[in-house]
């Protein structure tokens, strides 16, 4: 054995055997329980960052462990290809796109397959192939077929760095998810897809989903919005049809004063045909965003159209506002104000001097006005005709009857989730497979046409628009109906859609189908990793993806996964590691110097997965050292061979098993199912240390020893699992770790002869005793007692009472 541990020889070695061997290729249906673990696959951006290691570390230790508890695992690694950062620097630096993205490829490939994961990669993919994605177009040529998608002009959030549409959801504080461009508001024919179909099922699911941190279960439940209310009617003077609200607060609706429309309403078109500044005031309202939570915190606008609308109970005319704060695709593009109930009408009215009337006063009979500030809880109606007297509850109930009763409304469910625009106006992404023909119509692309390949041998201009809406020889088509002059969907998908599903390949990446009775086996995905970033994204687009696929009859369940650990982020200098901010560190150059199972170690040990992790080159540097120790230890107590008795254990032999089994017990349950890894690895470093003090050179010492050693490497195989590999033959086994059985604590180890004592005198610590763990009271008062250091305490003193605590204490009263 080599004295020195030599990193990059060892983890070379290492690697070696496991490509040989192919250690991690996934059985299918094997007889053993299955265990798939997933991390969420990269973006081909050309370099792994901190945060990537962090994710696939994770995913790796869990991977280990189950393959070690004598579950079947798959553990795949593919990449989310494309996407606007591959086409921006294929602009940027005159390539197409395709090339930039495969060279990256390349090099991260090599990158992890350097950091030692456990990843079958006869079963990577990548996005941007054909060969994935004609299995999605086929999947969206089924649900166009179903009505499940179609196409509108809606009013979008705009990019105009980016040239494309953003969904709601990839709208921050007002701009671009990606690039950070304030975004626009502006109307544009759309593809989507009925989301809202299986809001209740999205929602009802989450009950099954307790393996999610609840924080995520509740993003999306509020994400989703389900909310039961009234729908109800305005009639509006000089218009045939009325105008239809939502709300969840009918006990207010006599406390209307006015209603707010959405600047595309075709109210305020109407009423902008004859009124230029009102005109002038909808074409402002472009420029803000169409994302909820930015109309939110934006200043509220508005403007007067003239137009008066018929309260549905008193008649009372009520005038029509356009305002910038309602959103023409949630509802129906209008809402009942009621100023005195609603702080964002309270504040609108104040500002443009509208009536504010209080119709809801505070159950206990508190005197509280609206003079100051909307009164926005329930409570008992006043004001409210009819109706006065009542509680919320009782109203929102008999003001629903009412409205029901006159033609003018009745009780809704409603749901704050949008249908999912999926269509982009860029070119690195998926064809949409849509054909257009004057004389048919709108085509699906037939199965024998699929895929649509996505040309990659283009070429840039000066222009950012993409490039195949330029290139007729993309385009123009033959009409698969008439057999005439046709014309492609020259739209991109949503890269969200290719990541929607890929989990469900991985299980059959050379299935000649969409999916195959692998998916059934391998799916659900028991353990998911990734950040809390993609709770609303992400992961309800791929749950929904994950039922369209079960309706399809392509998978027998209801969610894509069971398990969800959602990872912090990776810090330095207190901020999250950015190229711009200049705090990033390169994993390539700790590999080389330190070595792939030391930046294992570091990011596993620094911080709780979920907790955001402070990077600490000193913390590098002391794993480093860990390793090395780790190394000397073997290399100094591998000499035992003898099996453990243990009945014939001294003392200091025992203690140190019961140590060992402790460890172990402890060890199992924060990896298994904690995912403590930090706690894991501090609580085997206290083994080796006790190891350390250790010197016992008899036959047991050297087998309780050896049992030590040997346990530490398999405790330790699944976080650094190069060193560890090489120490286990250099113990003389020949056996791969991740095919030796977990160790398992040996209940009777724990079991203690002597039991230590704190002894107070009066309440405060004065000794400490060993007693045999059977002793009975009198047995340990008599030791206490006789203590050299309680001797001299009690001294002159009368002993009172002596108190004992099994297994903990005795106190002494004396005085």
């Amino acid at each position: 054995m080599n004295e020195e541990y030599q990193a990059q020889k060892i983890e070379e070695k290492v690697q070696k055997i496991w490509d040989e061997k192919s250690t991690f290729q996934a059985v299918d249906n094997s007889e053993k329980e299955k265990f798939y673990c997933l991390a969420m696959f990269p973006y081909p951006s050309g370099r792994l960052h901190m945060g990537h290691v962090r994710n696939y570390s994770i995913g790796d230790v869990i991977s280990r462990f189950q393959r070690m508890q004598g579950k079947n695992v798959l553990q795949p690694m593919g990449w989310d290809a494309f996407g606007l950062p591959a086409e921006n620097a294929a602009m940027k630096n005159k390539v197409a796109p395709a090339k930039w993205t495969f060279e990256n490829i390349d090099y991260m490939r090599d990158q992890l397959k350097r950091l030692g994961f456990a990843y079958d990669w006869d079963r990577e993919l990548a996005t941007c192939k054909p060969d994935y994605y004609r299995w999605e177009q086929w999947l969206f040529t089924r649900l166009y077929k179903k009505g499940m998608a179609y196409k509108k002009t809606a009013g979008v959030n705009w990019c105009p760095n980016d040239q494309t549409v953003l969904a709601n959801e990839q709208v921050i504080d007002g701009k671009c998810w990606r690039c950070d461009t304030v975004v626009e508001r502006r109307e544009i024919a759309q593809w989507f897809m009925r989301i809202t179909d299986y809001a209740d099922q999205l929602l009802d699911d989450l009950d099954q989903l307790d393996g999610w941190p609840e924080q995520v279960r509740t993003m999306q439940r509020n994400w989703i919005g389900r909310s039961e209310g009234v729908e109800l009617q305005f009639d509006v003077e000089g218009v045939d049809s009325p105008l239809t609200v939502y709300t969840t607060r009918a006990d207010t609706l006599m406390g209307v004063t006015y209603v707010a429309v959405a600047a595309e309403h075709p109210l305020a078109k109407k009423a902008a045909e004859t009124n230029a500044d009102l005109q002038a005031f909808i074409d402002s309202c472009k420029a803000t965003s169409v994302a909820e939570a930015d109309v939110a915190t934006m200043e509220k606008k508005g403007m007067a159209t003239g137009l008066f609308a018929k309260h549905p109970i008193t008649a009372e005319n009520v005038p029509v506002w356009v305002a910038n704060f309602v959103l023409i695709d949630y509802g129906s593009g209008a809402v009942m104000s009621v100023p005195a109930h609603d702080a964002r009408d309270y504040a609108f009215a104040r500002t443009y001097k509208l009536p504010i009337k209080q119709v809801i006063f505070p159950a206990d009979g508190a005197d509280v006005t609206v003079d100051e500030e909307a009164y926005v809880e329930k409570g008992i109606l006043k004001n409210s005709a009819e109706f006065d007297g009542l509680t919320s509850g009782q109203a929102i109930d008999a003001i629903a009857e009412k409205l029901a009763s006159i033609g003018k409304g009745e009780k809704q469910i409603n749901y704050r989730l949008r249908d999912w625009g999926v269509s982009r106006q860029r070119y690195w992404g998926t064809p949409i497979p849509i054909i257009h023909c004057d004389q048919c119509g709108t085509l699906p692309v037939p199965d024998d046409q699929l895929p649509v390949v996505l040309p990659e041998d283009i070429e840039y201009g000066d222009d950012v628009g993409s490039p195949i809406k330029k290139m007729p020889e993309f385009y123009e088509t033959i009409c698969p109906q008439c057999g005439g002059v046709a014309t492609r969907e020259t739209d991109t998908f949503d890269t969200f859609f290719e990541s929607s599903w890929y989990y469900a390949r991985f299980a059959c990446p050379d299935a000649e189908a969409m999916l195959d009775d692998r998916a059934r086996y391998w799916t659900p995905v028991d353990q998911y990793i990734g950040g809390i970033e993609h709770a609303v994204l992400h992961l309800l687009y791929a749950r929904f993806f994950h039922k369209l696929m079960r309706d399809e009859g392509l998978l027998d369940n209801d969610e894509p996964f069971k398990n969800l650990l959602t990872q912090g982020m990776v810090l330095k200098d207190g901020s999250k590691m950015s190229k711009s901010k200049g705090n990033t560190v390169d994993p390539q150059s700790l590999i080389e110097k330190y070595g792939a199972d030391t930046v294992r170690l570091f990011i596993l040990f620094a911080a709780p997965p979920e907790q955001s992790l402070e990077w600490n080159d000193e913390g590098v540097e002391g794993a480093s050292r860990f390793l090395k120790r780790l190394w000397k230890l073997v290399f100094t107590h591998h000499a035992g061979s003898v099996e453990v008795k243990p009945d014939d254990l001294t003392s200091e032999q025992k203690n140190l098993r019961r140590k060992l089994h402790e460890t172990i017990a402890k060890v199992t349950d924060d990896v298994g199912r904690r995912h403590t890894f930090n706690t894991a690895i501090a609580a085997t470093m206290e083994l080796i240390n006790e190891l350390g003090k250790f010197n016992d050179d008899s036959e047991q010492g050297m087998a309780v020893a050896r049992e030590a050693i040997e346990n530490i490497i398999l405790l330790l195989s699944p976080i650094v699992p190069h060193i560890t590999q090489q120490l286990w033959y250099e113990l003389g086994h020949d056996e791969l770790l991740v095919d030796v059985a977990w160790p398992v604590c040996d209940e009777s180890a724990l079991v203690r002869d002597e039991v230590e004592l704190i002894v107070q005198v009066n309440g405060k610590l004065r000794s400490k005793i060993s007693v045999d763990a059977n002793a009975d009271n009198a047995v340990i008062e008599a030791s206490a007692l006789a203590d050299d250091k309680i001797v001299v305490n009690i001294e002159g003193k009368t002993v009172r009472k002596v108190i004992v605590v099994p297994g903990r204490l005795v106190n002494i009263v004396a005085n």
